[in-house]
């Protein structure tokens, strides 16, 4: 039976229910584990605590960072001895250059974290395929064998770029049938092929982003766009493959958005 309410008591009913879901959305931020749900200053701080496990240097060398702008300011101004305004700008000044230089040196050692967190596992390429950013489009294991050999896919500026992970020989093989592969169907843009590891011809998995970063750039972004729905093409008709188990490395995604403000 629908309820018999006055403008006044409906207006109010509305109110408290709009309130009440803003206080859920705001309890479920705060206690949930996905960092796409956290707020900004959440996702640095579970980025901080998880960094921290692996590199018990990060909290006093993050002090470290923040204090010493202020510090060379604070000597600054009792050398010159400056005015009160200036001293106020010059402080101002140091504590901004003290949170950048702290955030960057989280950035740096965040990653460092990830990487041996993963280290050894199965779908730890993407990892480094993830840090790449927006310009790249990356597929998880588009390819694998019974053994736990991938590949996996990246487009972006340098093209399309194909990275295994597995025995050398075996992981090889998959390598060059995914690159004849996507030659043959895309044959107007450079496939670059990657066996990640720490052998002779390896990428190791910390160097795996700068080496992709430093492939020559021959697509445009709108090229890259095209060339990612052409490849739908050749998914299509692919046999789904079994994702083995592998790393999700949601806490790096999320310390990336946070970094970037959003």
């Amino acid at each position: 039976m629908a309820e018999n309410l006055t403008p006044r008591q409906a207006y109010a009913k509305a109110v408290a229910e709009q309130k009440a879901a803003k206080k859920a959305a705001k309890e479920a931020r705060r206690t949930s584990k996905d960092p796409n749900q956290m707020g900004r200053f959440r996702q640095i701080w579970e980025s901080f605590k998880l960094t921290q496990e692996y590199d018990k240097s990060l909290a006093p060398l993050t002090i470290l960072c923040f204090a010493v702008p202020i510090v060379i300011v604070v000597v600054i101004g009792l050398l010159t001895n400056a005015a009160w305004f200036t001293w106020i700008m010059m402080v101002l000044t140091a504590i901004m250059a003290g949170l950048l230089l702290a955030m960057l040196l989280l950035i740096q050692k965040t990653k460092k974290a990830t990487y041996q967190r993963y280290a050894g596992e199965v779908g730890s390429a993407e990892v480094a395929l993830q840090m790449l950013g927006k310009k790249w489009i990356h597929d998880p294991v588009i390819a694998a064998t019974k053994h736990k050999d991938v590949v996996h896919r990246a487009v972006g500026p340098a093209g399309i770029v194909l990275v295994s992970e597995g025995d050398p020989n075996r992981a090889r093989q998959l390598l060059l049938t995914e690159q004849r592969k996507h030659e043959k169907f895309i044959s107007n843009v450079v496939v670059h092929s990657i066996q990640m590891g720490d052998k002779e011809g390896q990428v190791p998995l910390p160097k795996l982003e700068k080496h992709v970063r430093k492939l020559p750039k021959t697509l445009q972004p709108h090229q890259v766009t095209d060339v990612r729905n052409r490849l739908r093409a050749i998914d299509a008709v692919r046999p789904k493959v079994p994702i083995p188990k592998g790393p999700i490395p949601t806490s790096m995604k999320g310390m990336r958005k946070g970094m970037r403000g959003r």
